[in-house]
């Protein structure tokens, strides 16, 4: 009979509730001890928002109409960037190869890393949601719970986004140099800057399949609706469903070491 290789051993092995959460226990202390990271996950994107609302001052509906926007967009960003640097560090500094040579599989490090991250999403979403709705006076018809639940959904994305593009990095600097190429057209598309549909038709069929979309527009249901419509529904769906796709495209993408 023969031995498992490492790799074997890293990817053969289905995901294990208590190796996914050992996992992100490991990474939330790590975090703990890096307060200027922690300062970009939940006070930058409060900042910007407080920020926005005092450069349109003097026009609050200007505020109310893209700051909801925002308010998804904003974690989606943050996570994406630490994320990413955050996992490809821990690639480059061989930690990750020696977790992989554990009883430990891909599926398990990718849960584990999401599960960590989504907690500090959670704390994130809930900061910036509060702060926007009670203290900057952000006016949304419907529920701010809502207005959560998308915020959250879409750091959940960041996160997803930030593991799998970790994979095709080989530094940190690299890891940075995605967020243009992944980030940027969807923020250019996704109906915040002006209505998807007065794109040209080809941007319009492009917008249509970017997460940040749906993302935005279940943000804007939430901003004119004050009960859960059937296309919020869709949009919370579809931001749930990619995250879970992406997720699953950093399992089977994720490598022990940089090449």
């Amino acid at each position: 009979m023969t031995t498992p290789t490492t790799h074997q051993a890293g990817t053969a092995r289905a995901l294990t509730v208590s190796r996914a959460t050992a996992t992100a226990a490991r990474v939330l202390r790590q975090l703990r001890h890096d307060p200027r990271t922690i300062a970009l996950m939940l006070v930058v994107p409060c900042l910007m928002l407080v920020l926005l609302r005092y450069v349109f001052d003097g026009s609050p509906r200007t505020f109310d109409s893209i700051g909801a926007s925002l308010l998804g967009i904003f974690p989606l960003i943050t996570m994406f960037l630490v994320t990413s640097i955050a996992t490809l560090r821990e690639r480059t500094s061989g930690t990750l190869e020696r977790l992989l040579a554990m009883p430990l599989g891909k599926a398990d490090l990718i849960a584990g890393y999401g599960l960590a991250f989504g907690t500090l999403a959670i704390i994130q979403s809930a900061l910036a949601t509060g702060l926007a709705v009670w203290f900057l006076g952000l006016d949304v018809t419907g529920s701010p719970w809502l207005l959560l639940l998308v915020a959250l959904l879409d750091a959940l994305l960041g996160t997803a986004l930030g593991l799998f593009v970790s994979a095709f990095a080989a530094s940190e600097f690299q890891a940075v140099q995605f967020m243009p190429a992944v980030i940027f057209p969807q923020l250019l598309l996704c109906g915040l800057f002006t209505p998807r549909s007065d794109m040209h038709p080809a941007l319009t069929a492009l917008s249509d399949v970017l997460p940040m979309s749906y993302a935005v527009d279940g943000m804007n249901e939430v901003l004119r609706h004050t009960d859960m419509t059937a296309s919020f529904v869709r949009d919370v769906l579809i931001v749930a469903g990619c995250a879970l796709l992406v997720l699953g495209l950093g399992a089977a993408t994720l490598r022990r070491r940089t090449a």
